[in-house]
């Protein structure tokens, strides 16, 4: 199954964001109480949005940057379609740490095999 990035509205109006592979499930467990302690005691929950990422890496990044933001700007992302936004590139896996840029950068010399 694809990974996916989701966002549950509480009954006390607050977000959790999380990540998994079979949303069905994971709904169901945080609606049981043996999901995210968090959702715990906090229901009835909604589930506002899910996103399908390209790979659980993808989901990560994306779930750490929509963490990040505040919660206007969360909230803008709930409502909005915008595919260029840097959690939809995050989640198709276009954007992400600097490790292919440093490899892209290595000299030449580097990758000889008489070095």
């Amino acid at each position: 199954m694809p990974w996916h990035l989701y966002v549950l509205r509480c009954a006390d109006g607050s977000l959790y964001c999380g990540i998994t592979n079979d949303l069905p499930r994971r709904f169901a467990q945080h609606e049981r109480g043996t999901g995210a302690r968090y959702t715990r005691g906090r229901g009835p929950l909604k589930l506002v949005k899910a996103w399908p990422a390209v790979s659980q890496s993808a989901a990560l990044k994306a779930e750490h940057a929509f963490k990040q933001l505040p919660r206007p700007a969360k909230d803008q992302k709930l409502q909005s379609r915008a595919r260029q936004d840097p959690i939809s590139r995050l989640l198709r896996g276009e954007v992400g740490g600097d490790r292919g840029q440093k490899a892209a950068h290595r000299s030449p010399v580097a990758d000889r095999a008489d070095c």
